[in-house]
């Protein structure tokens, strides 16, 4: 007996991305946007015709101003030190910051928190606030505050790195398999304890590439946050920003970017040792 043969399909529509009205309302958003584009650029009165003279203009301003950087200048030992206290600044910035991090994720994670109705929005608005003011207004406030130095400077690191870290940590929160939380719970386990071997271990890998990228993220911001008083390297920046040491700036601006290669290095080797964790 032989086999059925296969029907073969001839007559099929030809092959669309978008069908009506979603192909309608696809070019009418794009549409939407380029209008407002226009809209914006016209209000803002912003010179399109001097894009094409802008890089030549930069050119002429690093060649007779910035050039050659003063390398002997952050070649001394007192810049050296206002390097490591950069370093330092923005490692207890970033390691108190993940700290109180731990307990925002948990606090503002829907899933685990303590009381959804008074804990979970109190740790979301602590987490909102911490992240919607920039760092530098928050070393602004701290050295209005406190005055000159380096512990405005971390606190205003801590809370950006609270803010920063307590989100992500709590969207990796809320997307765990609850089973075992579940399972802890029943066996007459505490919030913590749930929290510490159900929840923890799920989310391991992934608190620790957040940390690494906070920390990297918090290094960039204290190389310039002592522009604001909080000292470190922002403070040498300023002060010959100022006194328009055009030369002594530029050498100070290569070696931010110097440091923040390396960080960027540490940090991606950092990403690749705990990727093979997982």
């Amino acid at each position: 007996m032989s086999a059925p043969s296969a029907t073969v399909v001839t007559d099929l529509p030809p092959w669309r991305r978008f069908k009506y009205p979603q192909s309608l309302i696809h070019f009418g958003a794009l549409l939407g946007v380029l209008v407002f584009l226009a809209y914006s650029v016209e209000y803002l009165n912003i010179p399109l015709e001097r894009l094409l003279t802008m890089f030549g203009k930069i050119g002429i301003q690093l060649s007779d101003r910035y050039f050659p950087p003063d390398i002997e200048y952050i070649q001394n030992r007192d810049y050296f030190g206002s390097v490591l206290d950069t370093v330092q600044m923005a490692y207890l910035g970033a390691l108190f910051g993940l700290v109180l991090s731990l307990f925002l994720g948990w606090f503002g994670a829907h899933n685990v928190t303590p009381s959804r109705r008074l804990v979970y929005p109190v740790a979301r608005l602590i987490t909102m606030i911490c992240r919607a003011v920039h760092e530098m207004i928050w070393a602004i406030i701290f050295v209005t505050i406190l005055g000159f130095g380096m512990l405005p400077g971390v606190l205003a690191l801590m809370l950006f790195c609270t803010g920063f870290a307590g989100k992500l940590f709590a969207e990796e929160v809320e997307a765990i398999d609850m089973g075992p939380v579940e399972a802890m719970r029943a066996t007459g386990a505490n919030g913590l304890q749930a929290f510490v071997y159900g929840v923890f271990p799920q989310v391991r890998v992934a608190f620790t590439g957040i940390a690494i990228y906070t920390w990297d993220v918090a290094f960039r911001a204290a190389t310039v946050v002592g522009f604001f008083g909080a000292g470190g390297m922002g403070w040498y920046l300023k002060r010959n920003v100022l006194q328009i040491e055009s030369e002594r700036v530029a050498a100070i601006l290569l070696s931010i970017i110097l440091l923040v290669f390396v960080s960027e290095v540490a940090s991606a080797w950092a990403r690749q040792r705990v990727a093979k964790m997982q």
